[in-house]
């Protein structure tokens, strides 16, 4: 009797501390319903890289960016994506949060195939759509970088402001001449009979970038990663995993198709090969040097609105996971 008394004690132990050990590998993910991280994760659910990982992903689907914003500063989730630029500016009112790259696509200025738009310079003067606001990063690098030739196009052009559907969908009518899209809206335009006047990445590297630059990442509180390093590395090398089959497998876009909202399958496949160009692969280190040079260029042309009171990024904003970064 004894014997079983403490057979069904060691037995209620180890139940106790599977139970323990589930909880503490939980990551709260918030994360944009149709953003296109949505597809990494179904990703990792369906080849079952987060049980790999000892991970149990809870994750929170919300409707906009600026929601997971809001569910990270309030402590309701522990990861979310954003961009470096506002991670230093958080930074710099105070909050301590980090940021690690997840995506390096960018969009471009697209314009009709047959447009007689030739170079960026022949904007002016002409009907712009520019897809999230007047301090949208890439509308912003634009300006920045055709200030350099003496074109203000904010005061030389006609600039529409919009969500990036209805951007798009003036494009498609033959509203506008020009638009500044994020890069899915542009892959799919791509298939509709337009082209690229240019990628934001080459106008990124017109500033003194040295590769392309991973603009949005990973982004979590700064003494939520301390007191989870081992949690944080197992999930940025399950991300990896999911990025390695996203870009060597065709058939894994099959069975993210549906979530994509591609209407057909040659925007599916833009979708995959502009997705494929954005994983990143560069060091740490050098993703960092180059954030610098392109915050101040953004801090000049955005100012206090977009950057806050820093006039340089903020040391700590990025987040060294795993050994070699």
């Amino acid at each position: 009797m004894k014997s079983l008394v403490r057979a069904l004690i060691a037995a209620a132990l180890a139940a106790i501390q599977i139970g323990a050990a589930s909880a503490a590998d939980t990551i709260r993910i918030a994360a944009q319903k149709t953003g296109t991280f949505a597809w990494e994760l179904a990703i990792i659910r369906t080849h079952g890289l987060d049980k790999d990982a000892g991970l149990t992903l809870d994750v929170r689907e919300l409707a906009s960016p600026e929601a997971g914003k809001i569910a990270l500063r309030a402590g309701d989730a522990d990861i979310m994506i954003s961009d470096w630029l506002w991670v230093s500016r958080e930074r710099s009112l105070g909050a301590k949060l980090a940021f690690y790259p997840y995506s390096s696509a960018l969009g471009a200025v697209m314009v009709p195939t047959a447009s007689p738009i030739k170079t960026l310079a022949d904007l002016k003067g002409r009907r712009l759509a520019v897809a999230g606001g007047p301090i949208d990063k890439s509308w912003l690098l634009l300006q920045a970088s055709l200030q350099q030739d003496g074109i203000n196009l904010k005061s030389d052009s006609t600039i529409v402001y919009g969500a990036a559907p209805l951007v798009a969908a003036q494009m498609l009518n033959g509203d506008m001449d020009a638009t500044v899209n994020y890069w899915n809206f542009c892959a799919a335009l791509e298939e509709k009979g337009f082209r690229r006047l240019a990628p934001i990445q080459d106008i990124v590297q017109r500033f003194g970038a040295k590769g392309p630059v991973a603009m949005v990442g990973y982004v979590f509180e700064e003494e939520w990663a301390n007191a989870n390093r081992d949690r944080l590395a197992r999930f940025v090398d399950m991300t990896r995993k999911a990025k390695q089959i996203l870009s060597t497998s065709d058939s894994a876009w099959e069975e993210i198709a549906k979530l994509t909202g591609a209407a057909d399958a040659a925007t599916l496949r833009a979708y995959r090969d502009r997705y494929r160009e954005g994983i990143p692969h560069r060091r740490i280190e050098d993703e960092e040097k180059d954030a610098r040079v392109l915050y101040r260029v953004l801090a000049g042309i955005g100012g206090r609105d977009l950057v806050g009171p820093a006039s340089d990024l903020d040391p700590g904003t990025y987040y060294h996971a795993l050994p070699g970064d």
